[in-house]
């Protein structure tokens, strides 16, 4: 048996057993299955036509070590990997990734516990993200890409780069998490003992319906209020689902506690070195603050900082235009870093100064 099988999610796939070249898979009709969607059973592609004739953000599935994964792609070209933030799932990089399509290969994949893949009792560290991630490339054919995280997914962008260096072609990271202690009271809030009952609450489909009339009315109005209360229903969305909820908690008991987000990247950002990196945050951020992304494009050499004037924390659903034109620009003018893994020690020797130990006898 394979380790990991890639099926296709649309709606009517092609009955044809010819190897498909973009994704490394042979996909046949029998290979392909549907998914359990929460509202009509299934998971579709969306059929989006960008300005550059991209028609579509493919949901493909594999099973990886025994967990179901889903991700979509679309475009051709050098890869770049979208992850998306806690709450979030890659069909809300759409409109940012088929911006992008016609030039890279741009896979989104739902991390563990989030949007539609599995939610297993198990470990949702980050370290664990981006391992799986790079087994999902590994599977893909993947050896090197730029990688791009929002909120929770620029921590696993972090720590993907960190682990798999020579995997990282270009960093980037949007509104992100791990880079200094604030972070949304609401957040803090929930790492607190009984927040799976109010998470249950606040997952209840009559007040989402509710939720979700009021944006739309909203919007219809003029009002760009209407896109936050939007984002709302979005975010809690999946914890209608109770194996969503408990996957929520791990993920964020993780790297939040009631004092702030307990992870931190900043002592090693000097690692950046040679590394392209391109930090971009909403200016209008109150989840987290744009301090971080300052403080952390000052520690990380030869970084580049953005900021959003339109977005707040999700700039990729707030402003895709605005994210995606930062994004292209960075990725057509810097060359991909290539990190051997000879290399390493060279780039983190210089902070890592060595010493015989001097023991003093206490008789």
């Amino acid at each position: 048996m394979p380790l990991a099988i890639g099926v296709g999610l649309r709606a009517q796939p092609p009955m044809s057993s010819e190897p498909n070249p973009r994704y490394g898979h042979e996909v046949s009709a029998s290979d392909r299955t549907d998914c359990a969607d929460r509202r009509d059973g299934r998971i579709e592609a969306e059929d989006v036509t960008s300005a550059a004739g991209i028609e579509e953000f493919e949901a493909w599935q594999m099973h990886l070590h025994g967990h179901r994964v889903i991700y979509h792609m679309a475009g051709s070209g050098p890869a770049v990997v979208l992850i998306h933030g806690m709450l979030n799932s890659s069909r809300h990089w759409r409109s940012v990734a088929l911006a992008l399509a016609d030039r890279y290969t741009v896979i989104a994949p739902d991390l563990i516990g989030h949007g539609d893949s599995a939610t297993p009792r198990g470990d949702y560290s980050l370290g664990a993200h981006a391992t799986s991630i790079r087994d999902l490339l590994a599977v893909l054919g993947v050896e090197r890409a730029t990688i791009v995280g929002h909120s929770l997914g620029g921590g696993v962008a972090m720590q993907f780069f960190y682990q798999f260096p020579q995997r990282t072609e270009r960093l980037v990271l949007v509104s992100s998490g791990g880079l200094g202690r604030e972070v949304s009271p609401l957040l803090r809030s929930a790492t607190l003992p009984g927040a799976a009952a109010l998470l249950s609450l606040a997952g209840h489909p009559r007040l989402l319906s509710t939720l979700r009339l009021v944006g739309d009315r909203m919007r219809e109005s003029g009002s760009r209020q209407g896109i936050y209360v939007q984002a709302i229903v979005r975010a809690l969305q999946p914890l209608e689902q109770p194996g969503a909820r408990k996957a929520f908690l791990h993920t964020l008991r993780a790297v939040i506690d009631m004092q702030g987000q307990r992870v931190s990247a900043q002592d090693r950002l000097y690692l950046l070195a040679g590394m392209p990196t391109l930090i971009v945050w909403g200016e209008r951020d109150n989840t987290i603050p744009l301090a971080h992304g300052l403080g952390a494009h000052r520690a990380a050499p030869g970084s580049r900082f953005e900021t959003l004037p339109r977005a707040a924390h999700f700039p990729h659903l707030e402003d895709p235009q605005g994210l995606a034109a930062a994004l292209g620009a960075f990725l057509d003018s810097t060359e991909p870093a290539r990190i051997e893994d000879g290399d390493w020690g060279g780039i983190v020797a210089p902070r890592a100064p060595r010493s015989r130990r001097q023991i003093v006898s206490t008789a």
